[in-house]
């Protein structure tokens, strides 16, 4: 007889341990990261392609990147070279908020969505996810800080009619030279500002989210935090639709549509943010001089180019409601624009609210993240924009040098939206009172 000896199968198949978990968050990750790139990228592919920019010789993609880069912070310098001949001094400090806008919403929805079946997140399991995020999203930006960068032929042009003699001469000089304009990326402070922005959009991601799950030790603060935080989304929000619209409106019916559109897909935040501060009474000041001018409204251009600021500061102009108003009067619209959506704002937190939360509570929640709100939104639109090229030390030719200057003054606007935020939270949580909340019982 023959004794058949039977041994437990065995099996290829490797034993399950925790590379299955960290393999998938790792692809979630990824993907949140490309997507919020890939939807920057093409925003600003089409607003540059609306602005021109395609024509540019072979720097296309460069100029891409660099606007890409800016968009998260990075810092994008400007470079000339023009022998011993001529110096070339450039600043640019801006952000393209439209492409700002479009990667924060892309990133941090793609960021959440794995989360929105889970009750509650463990702390561990946010933290890592985070961690592969803000890894995966810095080395995609030093990427780019390696292609942006880029050379361009400057020539006078047409400016050697308009300055005369002399700038005929030494265009005729810098010709012979083959001056060049560029720029390059600062790698280390974009890096860090990158880091920044993108812990930015993970914490405003989890703020504003109503179903994002949070760890057990952050629940309860829920209540008291997401409602007012989505209300402030919402306004910001509207404020770009609202812009959207105009923008819309005006490249149909006013001509110049390539230019419209460069903005609204550029610089739309940029304005419509900065119509909010100046609607609750906020102001900025700066300056526009030469030929370069800001891709904004003509009256905010005209209000800059008129000079007579302060005592302290007389050779800057003052942005507010007044000075809009003296170019335009339809800026008077701004102020019951602004108080209109922002008790609509207010409205919305209260009815998201507990019905037990008092009215105080109310105005609290909200002046407070209405002034943290502006805190991050007023300094996002500083500009400044300098260029000047100064010919064996005379200085800056005419139709060569230029300034745009756009300062916002932060805890001004801050105070105010904090007033605003205290009084209309109160106001909306009043209207509130007569709506039912969902899911809540009235206290007897």
């Amino acid at each position: 007889m023959v004794s058949v000896i039977s041994r437990p199968p065995t099996s290829t198949r490797p034993a399950a341990t925790s590379t299955g978990p960290l393999a998938r968050i790792g692809l979630q990750t990824l993907a949140a990261v490309v997507a919020g790139y890939l939807a920057m990228g093409v925003t600003a592919g089409l607003g540059l392609w609306a602005a021109g920019a395609a024509d540019l010789p072979g720097g296309f993609t460069t100029v891409l990147a660099a606007v890409v880069v800016m968009a998260v912070g990075g810092k994008v310098e400007l470079s000339g070279d023009a022998g011993s001949l001529a110096g070339t001094q450039g600043e640019l400090t801006a952000m393209p908020l439209t492409v700002t806008l479009v990667g924060a919403l892309v990133t941090g929805f793609c960021f959440l969505l794995p989360l929105r079946h889970h009750a509650v997140a463990s702390s561990r399991e946010l933290l890592l996810r985070a961690a592969s995020t803000v890894v995966l999203w810095l080395a995609a930006l030093a990427g780019l800080c390696a292609l942006a960068r880029h050379d361009f032929p400057l020539t006078i042009g047409g400016g050697r009619e308009q300055t005369g003699d002399l700038a005929d001469l030494f265009g005729e000089l810098l010709d012979a030279v083959n001056p060049t304009v560029g720029f390059r990326t600062d790698v280390g402070p974009t890096l860090f500002y990158g880091l920044l922005w993108i812990l930015g959009v993970l914490v405003i991601a989890l703020l504003v989210s109503r179903r994002a799950p949070l760890p057990p030790r952050l629940v309860r603060y829920q209540e008291a935090v997401r409602p007012a935080a989505h209300a402030m989304l919402l306004l910001l929000l509207a404020y770009v639709a609202i812009g959207l619209v105009i923008g819309l409106v005006v490249a149909v019916t006013k001509g110049h549509a390539p230019e419209t559109l460069a903005v609204l897909l550029l610089g739309l935040p940029n304005v419509t943010w900065l119509a909010l501060g100046v609607g609750i009474g906020g102001s900025w000041e700066g300056r526009a001089e030469g030929p370069f001018g800001l891709p904004m409204p003509q009256i905010l251009d005209a209000v800059l180019r008129q000079g007579g600021g302060t005592r302290d500061t007389p050779d800057l102009s003052t942005v507010d409601l007044n000075s809009l108003a003296a170019q335009d009067a339809r800026a008077w619209w701004l102020l019951p624009v602004a108080a209109v959506l922002v008790l609509a704002a207010a409205f919305v937190a209260a009815v998201r609210s507990p019905a037990r939360t008092r009215l105080w509570q109310h105005a609290l929640h909200l002046g407070v993240a209405f002034a943290l709100t502006m805190l991050v939104a007023v300094p996002l639109t500083l500009v400044e924009a300098r260029f000047g090229l100064s010919i064996l030390g005379i200085g800056d030719l005419g139709s060569l040098g230029g300034e745009v200057l756009l300062r916002p003054h932060i805890w001004k606007t801050v105070g105010l939206a904090l007033l605003w935020g205290l009084f209309f939270g109160f106001l909306g949580g009043l209207l509130a009172t007569r709506v039912r909340r969902k899911g809540e019982i009235e206290d007897q």
